[in-house]
């Protein structure tokens, strides 16, 4: 369990007497040499750090603190500090990490089917798998009271995500010769609906099983999703598609 040492301070390297264009420039380019491989070795660590994070949160629960994530990681609690300023920065990379992994789960899901409301059940089959078989990783990074949350790292997973689903709808949008300006706020729609829905079934410890709610959750939001679609080429829109409610 050994800190890693910071890089010398440049200023202190070289001759003191040293001065002139060639000797400035020198020092200039190993100062932003040191510089550059210190900042590139504190994101490979940070990286790890926040790994190593995941990992201990999934073993220990979510209302894991610093020291037992400190000792999960192999290093010493000023170490850990040294990379994440307090409990609310590990969490927010943690909260980055885990939507980047929703999302790597989610494109090859969907990319694999063709049918568009297939489509829809395969994102929501997907985000109710991951956060069911990451309980804890979903509840440190959704449910912390105790986090000062200088940004909304659930906000942000939910961006990620919903940008993600965005550029899968919009391809088949555009694929199918329609407009593609839908696919963001469709995007969102299924996100945070499905998110918000999914919050409830583990908090209420799943009240039914999960192919019952992925199939409630496709049916809902492909009604809506097809009659937009079916509206898409009419002139004036979506108002303007007579009988589109009546039709779904």
């Amino acid at each position: 369990m050994s800190p890693v040492t910071p890089p010398v301070n440049p200023a202190s390297s070289g001759p003191s007497g040293s001065s002139g264009p060639s000797g400035s420039s020198g020092s200039s380019g190993r100062s932003d040499g040191r510089r550059g491989r210190w900042e590139n070795h504190r994101e490979q660590r940070r990286a790890e750090l926040t790994t190593a994070a995941i990992e201990a949160i999934r073993a220990h629960g979510p209302d894991i603190g610093m020291e037992a994530i400190a000792a999960h990681a192999g290093v010493s609690k000023p170490v850990l500090y040294r990379y994440f300023a307090d409990k609310s920065e590990l969490w927010l990379a943690v909260g980055q990490q885990a939507g980047q992994m929703v999302v790597e789960a989610m494109v090859p899901a969907v990319a694999a089917v063709r049918e568009e409301r297939a489509i829809i059940a395969a994102a929501i089959d997907v985000y109710l798998a991951h956060i069911e078989n990451d309980l804890n990783l979903y509840r440190f990074v959704v449910h912390q009271p105790d986090i000062a949350r200088h940004r909304d790292v659930v906000a942000d997973v939910m961006d990620t995500v919903a940008s993600g689903l965005a550029r899968i709808f919009g391809d088949r949008l555009r694929a199918r010769g329609l407009d593609s300006g839908a696919a963001l706020p469709w995007a969102y729609g299924v996100v945070g609906y499905v998110q918000s829905v999914g919050d409830w079934w583990l908090r209420q410890q799943q009240p039914i099983s999960r192919d019952a709610l992925c199939d409630y959750l496709t049916t809902f939001l492909w009604g809506g999703i097809a009659g937009m679609r079916r509206a898409a080429d009419v002139p004036g829109g979506l108002a303007a598609h007579e009988g589109w409610a009546r039709d779904l």
